[in-house]
């Protein structure tokens, strides 16, 4: 099911203020496809105690882990800068960093600022295979809406999670 990013696109509200951008944003995705899918949406941003890890910012719509390491989606997706797509979550092995146990796929899309990831936005499912580089172009075209990137991704810039070995 290919989900329309377009429809919600409208729905965020203009602001100056990257915190209520981020809130915007996580409502807005939440709303729309909570009934498709998504188990949780939220950003995670760089600690300030320390650059091997990132902390939570605005979430919907249950607690995560707080602060989580870099080797995880989200670190690995920070480092790269580009978006990464879990399809099945058991392919990052103990890369995986496990906040809710249901959770089986994931999608995370930097947030890019003057060359360099200020923040990500991490969206579950309950389902595994849930997301592809269609939910990755998509989420980064509403962070770009929403004025919380500068980057434009294409496909062929969305990395897969392989299989750990």
């Amino acid at each position: 099911m290919a989900r329309d990013y377009g429809r919600i696109e409208l729905d965020l509200p203009a602001t100056a203020d990257d915190h209520l951008r981020m809130r915007a944003l996580v409502d807005v995705v939440w709303n729309a496809f909570s009934e498709e899918g998504v188990s949780w949406v939220g950003f995670y941003l760089p600690d300030p105690e320390s650059s091997e890890r990132l902390v939570l910012g605005p979430l919907r719509d249950k607690p995560a882990c707080s602060p989580i390491e870099m080797h995880g989606a989200c670190g690995q997706c920070f480092r790269s800068a580009r978006p990464l797509v879990v399809p099945d979550v058991a392919a990052l092995g103990a890369g995986y960093i496990a906040c809710d146990p249901r959770d089986v796929a994931e999608v995370v899309v930097p947030c890019i600022r003057a060359g360099a990831v200020w923040a990500v936005l991490d969206v579950d499912s309950f389902d595994r295979g849930a997301f592809d580089p269609h939910d990755a172009l998509g989420l980064n075209r509403l962070l770009t809406a929403a004025g919380l990137t500068e980057a434009t991704f294409t496909a062929g810039q969305v990395c897969l999670a392989a299989v750990e070995k």
